[in-house]
């Protein structure tokens, strides 16, 4: 019986089809966990590779992998194996007590971040991304005992109040009320789209200097120049935009940002949420950049979204005992046995595996591939990434005015399912950001083939092409 059979039959015993289930779920789900941004509500019944699977068989290629949690593929056998061992072994344990992996998986990862960045530091385990983050304020706090921070226009960083309070977006946090911790949002280095109306060029880091000038005067509301004191306790940065596009900044931007920081000692603390774990072609964005952050956020890919584990690395000086210690925070969940088992499996399999190679090789080509495409289109006013971190932003035909209508097209038309590139019915996954919607960030799993590159770009612009049309 083939696959597509199987799938059939287990459709038809569930006794729910899927107009059977979207009755119900209209009446009694929440929409506010971000279902319905599109009418093309799917049902998936399967995931394997790169591939969603609807309920009648339908395949779909995933270009966006759970938002870079999936990273090393859907139904990863060997991951899968770590689970189902712990399970078995140790499924639940208090995060009070203590259980081998937990101290393992702490281990590597404080060894890899020593090796890196040449700092003794520990690990402090949570569930969620914003977890992670509230985490790091409560780190910040107790060492500066100051509140307030910097972050990035275009910056995301979570929806937790805490975490919302230093995501740039207003929208997050526009109704649920007044917050007094809200981060001072300073322009992101986004050369296409220069908040200054500067060149990459011949800007010379103007975006630095205007940051850099807040210092000057305590008029400009930063400094006491009397006692060196600066109200700002830290800056949360994401070296390579999420939400905001995938955006990369120029590789010299941090080290002069960090030169600044250090002055007046401000904190930096590094979201690696979406961009970490080898997204970039290092286990870190950050190292790309050449500076040490204070503070580093962790998760998602972690346990390829098996079961969710997030974390910080933090300088010793921030995290030791003497200064954080018992009952500083505290989630039930936070170094869950089952979590902290498929992550010590994924660190295993990165340590045995060339992932920088790997990623930086099929990344160039996808790269190269989609900068084919947009000698084509004029629709596609910029290409730009590292490592399988890409971005492609859709513009109308001047190459540069943001067109999310056209955007829209086209992610409705690749979640209908009715693509035919490569010969059979599909459909291609994807996912927008960027400062007015019209980017696709793209995140395919470390382990897509050359093949199914190709067969990406091909449905991408079957995609693009009836988008144009449509929205003609």
């Amino acid at each position: 019986m083939t696959k597509t059979a199987v799938m059939k039959k287990n459709q038809k015993q569930s006794g729910q089809d899927k107009e059977e289930l979207l009755k119900l779920e209209a009446k009694y789900c929440s929409w506010g966990d971000t279902v319905h941004y599109t009418d093309e509500l799917k049902i998936f019944d399967r995931s394997e590779g790169s591939y969603l699977y609807e309920r009648d068989g339908t395949e779909y290629l995933d270009l966006q992998m759970w938002y870079s949690a999936v990273n090393f593929g859907y139904a990863n056998k060997r991951l899968c194996d770590a689970l189902k061992r712990q399970i078995d072994k140790l499924p639940q344990l208090a995060c009070q007590y203590l259980h081998e992996e937990k101290i393992l998986l702490a281990s590597k990862l404080a060894q890899r971040m020593e090796r890196t960045f040449k700092e003794k530091g520990r690990i402090h385990f949570n569930v969620g991304g914003s977890a992670a983050i509230e985490d790091s304020l409560k780190v910040v706090r107790r060492h500066t005992n100051r509140n307030l921070v910097f972050a990035f226009m275009g910056g995301y960083h979570g929806r937790t109040l805490g975490a919302s309070a230093i995501t740039s977006s207003f929208r997050y946090r526009d109704r649920f009320g007044y917050f007094a911790d809200r981060a001072l949002f300073i322009p992101f280095p986004y050369c296409f789209r220069c908040y200054y109306g500067k060149k990459r060029e011949s800007c010379d880091f103007y975006c630095v200097k205007q940051f850099e000038k807040l210092f000057e005067t305590e008029y400009y509301s930063v400094l006491n120049p009397k006692n060196g004191h600066c109200e700002f306790c830290a800056f949360y940065v994401e070296p390579i935009q999420g939400t905001g596009g995938y955006v990369v900044p120029p590789l010299e931007y941090f080290p002069k940002l960090k030169e600044i920081l250090d002055r007046y000692n401000i904190l930096l603390v590094d979201d690696e949420i979406q961009m970490g774990i080898f997204r970039t072609g290092k286990f870190l964005a950050i190292e790309h950049f050449g500076v040490t952050p204070d503070i580093a956020v962790f998760g998602k890919a972690l346990t390829n979204g098996l079961n969710p584990l997030s974390g910080i690395w933090a300088k010793e000086k921030l995290i030791s005992p003497e200064v954080f210690g018992p009952g500083s925070t505290h989630s039930t969940f936070s170094s869950n046995p089952l979590g902290t088992a498929v992550a010590l499996e994924t660190i295993k399999l990165i340590e045995e595996t060339d992932f920088a190679s790997q990623v930086n090789s099929k990344g160039k080509y996808f790269l190269a591939r989609f900068k084919q495409l947009m000698k084509k289109y004029p629709e596609i006013g910029d290409v730009d990434g590292l490592g399988l971190a890409l971005r492609i932003e859709i513009c109308k035909k001047d190459g540069y005015t943001p067109d999310k209508k056209l955007t829209d097209a086209i992610v409705d038309i690749g979640l209908s399912g009715k693509l035919t590139a490569g010969g059979k019915r599909r459909g291609l996954i994807l996912d927008v950001g960027g400062y007015y919607k019209n980017v696709f960030t793209l995140a395919p799993s470390f382990y897509i083939e050359k093949k199914e590159i190709d067969l990406a770009i091909d449905l991408f612009e079957e995609a693009l092409k009836k988008g144009i049309a449509a929205t003609a």
